[in-house]
């Protein structure tokens, strides 16, 4: 007991002289606080989009029954949709956006089996003006995210996170496929390639599965 109050003495006192005011440098501690919070706001609009990457890495951590789930994302389905668990709301699954937005979707399944078989016919074909044409990054997100209307918001928390999946495969795929001119595409790369679209093929038929 006497150890503890001991310790207990030693830490308030260390606390008040930390926090006891100084009289010399008043006026530059309070201008350093005002920097350093105007620091901090600045952190934290910065560091606010990786703040999901920060939470899903201290919750891998955790055992089983604490792991993180998105809706249908999380344990036992990595980076995926399982579509029997996903909750559709029907009267916005039938409307002209949505539809319109899944038949979109049916396309970019169909350029990506595309893009496999044609790489399967000759490892060394570009697909880059492909990639850039029918994978259109802006009429692609208008239309994930309008599919992604019809779903409960539980399991837009799975989606949400496949659909930013999907748009940095994409990106990744363009990346691997640029080759330069005369220089044969490496076995690497091709792997990369494929295994992107392998992704893409999959996410697009759970999203589709899911409806």
């Amino acid at each position: 007991m006497k150890l503890c109050s001991l310790v207990t003495l030693s830490l308030a006192v260390s606390s008040a002289v930390a926090f006891a005011p100084s009289n010399n440098g008043s006026t530059q501690q309070r201008t350093s606080l005002g920097m350093l919070k105007e620091s901090n706001r600045l952190d934290f609009l910065k560091n606010m989009a990786s703040m999901g990457g920060l939470v899903a890495l201290t919750t891998a951590g955790a055992g089983p029954a604490n792991a993180a789930k998105y809706g249908s994302v999380g344990r036992g389905s990595p980076n995926s949709l399982d579509p029997k668990t996903a909750v559709i709301d029907s009267e916005i699954l039938a409307t002209d956006a949505v539809q319109k937005s899944i038949t979109s979707v049916k396309g970019y399944l169909e350029t990506v089996k595309a893009m496999q078989a044609a790489l399967k016919g000759n490892d060394q074909t570009d697909i880059g003006a492909s990639v850039r044409k029918d994978l259109d990054f802006v009429g692609l997100r208008v239309d994930l995210n309008t599919l992604n209307s019809a779903f409960d918001e539980d399991t837009q928390r799975g989606t949400d996170r496949l659909v930013r999946i999907i748009l940095q495969d994409i990106t990744e795929l363009e990346q691997a496929n640029r080759q330069k001119d005369g220089i044969p595409r490496s076995e690497r790369r091709l792997g990369i390639m494929n295994g992107k679209l392998d992704k893409l093929n999959k996410a697009f038929s759970d999203l589709l599965s899911a409806i």
